[in-house]
């Protein structure tokens, strides 16, 4: 079975406080973009085995991968039997852009498949917010409102048909979800959002030509004066007529909509 795992974008992102558990609140709408795709192929065989390559494959231990984990938690919880494994990675990594969430979303669709387990959408998502944060949204891969940790999902309609997607990634910069937490700074008992305002559900339904300076990604505020570069993306965006821009996640890559004439 061969699949294309894309990537998302966050449209909006809001850090509202540290957990007790060491994670983060957030709020964001999750769209799928598939600018970028990995390509995942899974086919069962005699012993579990896992190849990981492409041009963006930096060299990890292919063995600790999110597919492998997605794998051995459902054999180890459900039984199945082993596959082989072969991922060629396209979608930077460390861009914000969720790519190994969705390698793994992706595997635990294609096993759910293979062998006939008959899961559905939301308990192959309870699974994979085992994995990761993101993972879940890519179990559904349509736009979503995103709360908690990420995992609370609901599905959020929105039109975007009238823009052209963009994204730029700056050379050799990658940001950590670790890097971008540390620089805010969020207190466990207070918002870490610096102006709340409108709820961003109301926010997304106003014209994209508003969104400029109403539907903010907080983790701007830590990651672009430790990379300028990041933030002279999203200036040039907006200098080339831009309706609207914003780094996706927590970077290094950011986005535009362009606005198509009919």
């Amino acid at each position: 079975m061969k699949l294309f795992p894309n990537v998302k974008l966050n449209l909006g992102l809001r850090v509202i406080r540290r957990r007790p558990d060491g994670y983060h609140d957030i709020e964001t709408l999750f769209v799928p973009y598939d600018g970028y795709a990995d390509e995942l192929q899974i086919e069962r065989s005699d012993a579990f085995s896992i190849e990981v390559s492409g041009p963006c494959y930096t060299g990890w231990d292919a063995s600790g991968d999110l597919t492998a984990r997605a794998w051995k938690m459902l054999s180890d919880e459900l039984g199945i039997g082993p596959v082989a494994i072969r991922l060629t990675k396209n979608a930077p990594v460390g861009a914000g852009l969720g790519g190994g969430s969705a390698d793994a979303a992706f595997t635990l669709r294609a096993l759910d498949a293979l062998f006939g387990l008959g899961l559905g959408d939301a308990a192959l998502a309870a699974y994979a917010a085992r994995l990761g944060s993101d993972c879940p949204f890519f179990v559904y891969n349509r736009p979503m409102l995103a709360g908690g940790r990420g995992e609370l999902l609901e599905p959020f309609d929105i039109d975007l048909s009238s823009y052209r997607i963009e994204v730029a990634i700056p050379e050799g910069v990658a940001v950590s979800t670790r890097e971008a937490y540390a620089g805010l700074n969020i207190d466990s008992s207070a918002s870490g959002h610096a102006a709340p305002g409108l709820p961003l559900s109301e926010i997304l339904r106003l014209p994209v030509s508003s969104w400029k300076n109403l539907l903010v990604n907080d983790f701007e505020r830590s990651v672009f004066p430790a990379h300028p570069e990041i933030a002279a993306l999203k200036e040039d965006f907006y200098a080339r007529g831009a309706a609207y821009s914003a780094m996706s996640g927590s970077g290094s890559a950011v986005f535009a909509l362009f606005h198509v004439n009919p």
